[in-house]
């Protein structure tokens, strides 16, 4: 099993948590557990695949889907046990995006994809699962929080891939992660963000 696949199991596993807990604030049955837990984990990997002209990870092999399954299970039996289930999965969502932004942009660099291709996948697959996990939940999306860093910190991830031929795929995998990682966590802890529009009064 290759270094990238490992991210990618590692994704979809952590990212399926945090779906599951939407589900369980949801309160919805198990079999709602498995749609946003597999919704949530499998859906950045499929962007990815889908814009790469590859084969969906989860359809090549099933074991993406189980992993999927085990973590809505787990859930399930579990939630209940957290104090605050929104903190939760805040936090695991903030592990799971250095994983997969990780993976996608590791995999658009292994296929020899332009920097800027290596970049938008990073991006796409950090954050389309969380996306579709939030805007099929009816809640306003982590990546359109105002005044917190998400889609910043996937892109400056990203970007640690591409030293990927001078310092090697795990130093640069392991960069990309702890910059994401980092910036993502400043952003919660510390309310580290980027200045925002502000609309001024039209000229005359």
């Amino acid at each position: 099993m290759s270094f990238l696949s490992l991210l990618d199991f590692a994704a979809v596993l952590v990212f399926a948590l945090t779906g599951a807990l939407v589900a369980s604030r949801a309160q919805l049955d198990l079999i709602g557990f498995g749609f946003f837990a597999g919704l949530t984990g499998l859906g950045g990997g499929t962007v990815r695949d889908i814009l790469l002209d590859r084969t969906p990870i989860w359809i090549v092999d099933p074991t993406y889907l189980a992993i999927a399954g085990v973590a809505a299970v787990l859930v399930f039996f579990t939630a209940h046990l957290l104090e605050s289930r929104y903190n939760a999965i805040l936090w695991l969502d903030a592990l799971a995006l250095p994983v997969a932004v990780a993976a996608g942009a590791g995999v658009a660099h292994e296929l020899g994809q332009p920097w800027a291709i290596v970049l938008v996948m990073g991006v796409a697959t950090g954050s389309a699962g969380g996306l579709m996990r939030d805007v099929v939940a009816n809640e306003v999306p982590l990546v359109l929080k105002k005044g917190e860093l998400y889609v910043t910190c996937a892109f400056v991830g990203s970007s640690a891939i591409l030293l990927t031929p001078w310092i090697g795929v795990l130093a640069a995998g392991a960069a990309c992660a702890v910059l994401t990682f980092g910036l993502r966590a400043g952003s919660l802890v510390w309310g580290w963000s980027l200045p925002v529009y502000k609309p001024r009064p039209p000229r005359r």
